[in-house]
């Protein structure tokens, strides 16, 4: 089969948030978009996304993947090669957490930890190991071509990872060893492969949207937004657009973990 002259992006967890609007973002640049699903409960939301990005005249897939079950990783890359014969970017988005005090010891425990690690750091390690084979087949096609052009992992982290806060102990601790991973990533993928990662603070719309009851959530909401010295907290747009310009228009950009917290960071998070 032919190799698609349109360049791939393969976003996890596209059904909502960031990934949502990291699969809209690659379409609406052109990109052909594989738009990664969890299961039948997110099923009418990733189907919606997909038609957004048709609608900006986008080629897509839709697969489903846990990306804890390497299996599911695998075939999803088996997917995406038998549709388009390349990837150019990997946008990893998907992600879990439970909203558990820090301190709240007794709350917290092996299983937790282990089922946190197993879709934020594990899952994210999968299914960037099941998209090298094509990653370095379009890098190494494109070089091969004169384009000189390397192809791209965007990790998507946290704020938590960096300062150790966020919704609970584990999914700090997993973040932060997403941002670890991401240059070892970088390092050993060089030099047809860059590997970056987005540190994003609170995001409107993301994440903990699912996880919170919707007055809780406003009040987390309105809290972040106090704190920030921007006074503001981020869209899914922007952390899209941040994604987009490292796997487009970055070549220099490898190994990075790029805070993007509307300056939280400034008075200790």
């Amino acid at each position: 089969m032919t190799q698609s002259s349109t360049p791939v992006c393969v976003v996890t967890g596209s059904a909502s948030g960031i990934g949502a609007a990291s699969a809209l973002r690659f379409a609406q640049a052109g990109w052909s978009v594989a738009i990664g699903n969890f299961d039948d409960s997110t099923r009418d939301a990733a189907h919606a996304v997909e038609a957004a990005c048709r609608d900006a005249g986008a080629q897509t897939l839709v697969f489903d993947a846990d990306v804890g079950n390497d299996a599911h990783c695998r075939r999803a890359m088996d997917a995406v090669a038998s549709r388009w014969q390349r990837i150019d970017a990997l946008i990893n988005c998907a992600g879990t957490t439970r909203v558990i005090p820090h301190n709240a010891f007794d709350q917290i425990d092996d299983l937790e930890f282990e089922r946190v690690y197993r879709v934020n750091l594990i899952g994210l390690y999968q299914m960037t190991r099941a998209a090298v084979p094509l990653l370095r087949e379009s890098a190494t096609m494109a070089h091969a071509s004169g384009a000189k052009r390397s192809t791209s992992v965007v990790n998507i982290s946290s704020l938590a990872g960096l300062n150790g806060t966020g919704s609970s102990i584990a999914y700090a601790a997993s973040k932060g060893a997403v941002n670890t991973l991401t240059v070892s990533l970088a390092r050993n993928l060089a030099p047809h492969i860059r590997v970056n990662a987005i540190a994003p603070g609170m995001v409107d719309e993301g994440l903990l949207l699912r996880v919170l009851e919707p007055h809780a959530y406003d009040g987390v909401l309105a809290r972040m937004t106090d704190a920030a010295p921007l006074k503001r907290v981020s869209m899914p747009s922007e952390i899209a657009d941040l994604a987009w310009f490292l796997a487009a228009q970055a070549p220099a950009i490898t190994g990075q973990v790029i805070a993007a917290e509307n300056g939280l960071l400034l008075n200790g998070g």
